[in-house]
């Protein structure tokens, strides 16, 4: 069978922006930040991001061109006794994609309930309402499933290309519009003093340097798709003459511009209206809304941010879904439509059990926690982080630095820049920095 691929290098690109510019943008950045001190959290964010996000999806995108393969055959390609390196990545994309599917039908439900009332009245009492029914919230859960499905099921440049090159740019114009808007708020420039100049007074202890620490690494894994053999996959669609380094250092920077403008769009808004920056996950669901409902023009400025939303959390779904549908179509010849279809059934499954688990299903814990909170430790604490580590092994130690360096440089077209910072890094300070970050994680 032959494997496809992408129709342009800016096919992948947006493709892979996508995959990046997701809930861990919208939903999770503004939240995180708020929660770890604004700017003090950017910082650090920022640091990981250079030293941890870029080299990592570099070598990720290295080894699915090289192998032309899923995550877990590629890794088996490198080593027989590695494939665990991409099945924990591919675990990770279906546990987060059973919870994330949730959310995206979360953000459904918002834009259809502003697009039939202009106001959702208290909040706090529409959300817990919300969330806490039986059947309503896994309806919306299976629709954006099923959107998702829709996508991946057409393939690589016809699905989720072409869906890319549409949704990014959309993405990009709502967003800067509705930033704009906020700044133009009484008290906008609060929250941009609390995002973008640091206060290390948040800094108390070693303790509070390391949970800030742990969130800003957790937030570059899952805003860079990384360690869930994503961009494993991408990578095994690209041409071998592609620029990984370019695109590595692309990826990461839309990402950031994008998580900027969220925090721009947002904060300035929470801070507007005399809300608490650290509202934790339901900043989006529950701050926003009142804040939209108590300015000028707030019921299509909802319309807009949520539609803009829901195409991040679709851009990123579909790449965690191309990520197991890939595995299906390689190892057992699946057609691309039974592949998804079934990843799909068994992503959604779990997914309906989280979103139980918010309602019904609340008296039920793992481990002190609900279902839906234990998807999210495990994707964010462990599968990422452990994904992560052993990639920087196996990459530069199992397959060799030299054979990496090969394959990032297509065979000399483009000569590696830095090569031995980027030895030092996958070879000991990514490794030592997610040890001891996942270490701290768990404590």
């Amino acid at each position: 069978m032959k494997r496809e691929q992408w129709s342009s290098n800016m096919g992948f690109l947006l493709a892979a922006a996508g995959s990046a510019i997701g809930l861990g943008n919208l939903w999770k950045f503004p939240y995180v930040a708020g929660s770890n001190g604004g700017a003090v959290f950017l910082i650090l964010y920022l640091i990981l991001l250079i030293l941890l996000g870029a080299p990592l999806l570099l070598t990720e995108m290295a080894v699915g061109r090289a192998t032309r393969l899923n995550a877990i055959d590629a890794c088996k390609a490198i080593h027989p006794r590695w494939g665990f390196v991409g099945a924990a990545g591919v675990v990770g994309a279906f546990v987060i994609l059973s919870y994330y599917s949730v959310i995206g039908g979360w953000v459904l439900k918002y834009l259809f309930a502003y697009l039939r009332h202009s106001s959702l009245g208290d909040a706090d009492t529409y959300y817990t309402g919300f969330i806490t029914k039986p059947l309503e919230p896994v309806l919306w859960h299976l629709l954006f499933a099923a959107c998702c499905f829709g996508i991946v099921a057409f393939g690589v440049s016809k699905g989720i290309e072409r869906i890319s090159k549409i949704f990014l740019p959309v993405l990009l114009i709502t967003l800067i519009g509705i930033g704009g808007y906020a700044l133009t708020l009484p008290g906008a420039a609060q929250g941009l003093r609390f995002l973008f100049l640091p206060d290390f007074s948040h800094i108390q202890s070693f303790s509070d340097l390391g949970t800030i620490l742990v969130q800003a690494m957790g937030q570059v894994f899952f805003s860079l798709s990384i360690g869930m053999g994503t961009l494993i996959t991408y990578g095994s669609y690209l041409d071998k003459q592609a620029n990984l380094q370019k695109n590595a250092v692309m990826i990461p920077l839309f990402d950031l511009i994008i998580a900027l403008l969220a925090g721009i769009a947002i904060l300035p808004c929470v801070f507007s209206f005399g809300l608490e920056p650290s509202a934790g996950s339901g900043l989006l669901f529950r701050s926003l809304p009142y804040v939209f409902d108590h300015m000028t023009g707030g019921r299509w400025l909802a319309i807009a941010f949520f539609a803009l939303v829901f195409i991040a959390a679709v851009t990123s779904a579909i790449s965690l879904l191309e990520s197991i549908a890939a595995f299906f179509i390689d190892r057992l010849h699946w057609h691309r439509i039974s592949a998804s279809g079934l990843a799909t059934l068994c992503f959604a499954l779990i997914g309906v059990a989280n979103s139980l688990s918010m309602g019904v299903w609340s008296d039920f814990t793992l481990f002190g926690m609900s279902l839906f909170d234990l998807m999210v430790f495990l994707s964010d604490n462990v599968l990422m982080p452990i994904g992560g580590f052993f990639l920087c092994i196996l990459a530069s130690r199992i397959w060799g630095f030299p054979k990496l360096l090969q394959e990032i440089s297509s065979n000399g077209t483009y000569p590696v820049r830095f090569p031995s910072i980027l030895r030092w890094i996958l070879r000991w300070m990514a490794p030592a920095m997610i040890l001891v970050i996942f270490f701290v994680s768990l404590l």
